[in-house]
């Protein structure tokens, strides 16, 4: 049998080689929200699912971030999946130095005093059991507390850099990555 001409040999697993192959991951986007003096939020595509009895999902962040002190000290998150068309509170919530709450993000205070997106696809209210810290990174695992699921709706997505979709064919089904 002759070897396919179209693989690469494998390389090193450095850091850039392995950023690389991750564009090539699809990651549904989210907002991490925790309340403190001040509320903090941030975009995450790192968001997953680790156990379904008992629920725990998790998420990471960098702890260098600016809202790492505040999740830190959180014991309640919120996680708000966000839709296909909510690209531009993606990168509000991805911008430093910026009141990411100010207008025209809408939102309110929600139990635990947890800052719940207002028009997101879904939300979970999370209860924080424990935090990993792993390299430059920090892996929080949270007990979902409260869920609103979407009736209906699309993920917003990132893939190779950029925001992207599922888009409908012609079969009406949604399986195709859109830019």
């Amino acid at each position: 049998m002759t070897p396919p001409t179209n693989v690469q040999p494998p390389v090193d697993a450095n850091a850039e080689e392995i950023r690389t192959l991750l564009r090539h991951q699809a990651s549904t986007v989210t907002v991490v929200t925790a309340p403190g003096p001040p509320a903090v939020g941030f975009t995450a595509t790192s968001f997953t699912s680790v156990s379904l009895s008992p629920p725990v999902v998790s998420f990471c962040l960098n702890l260098d971030s600016s809202s790492w002190p505040t999740v830190a000290a959180a014991r309640h998150v919120g996680v708000h999946l966000l839709a296909q068309h909510q690209q531009e509170l993606a990168r509000t919530f991805a911008t430093s130095g910026i009141d990411r709450f100010a207008a025209p993000t809408r939102w309110l205070t929600g139990p635990e005093g947890v800052p719940i997106l207002d028009g997101t696809l879904a939300w979970l209210l999370c209860r924080v059991v424990d935090r990993v810290t792993v390299g430059s990174h920090a892996i929080v695992l949270a007990e979902p507390e409260l869920v609103r699921s979407p009736d209906t709706g699309s993920p917003l997505l990132y893939h190779r850099g950029r925001y992207t979709g599922l888009a409908a064919g012609s079969d009406g089904w949604a399986g195709r990555i859109a830019a």
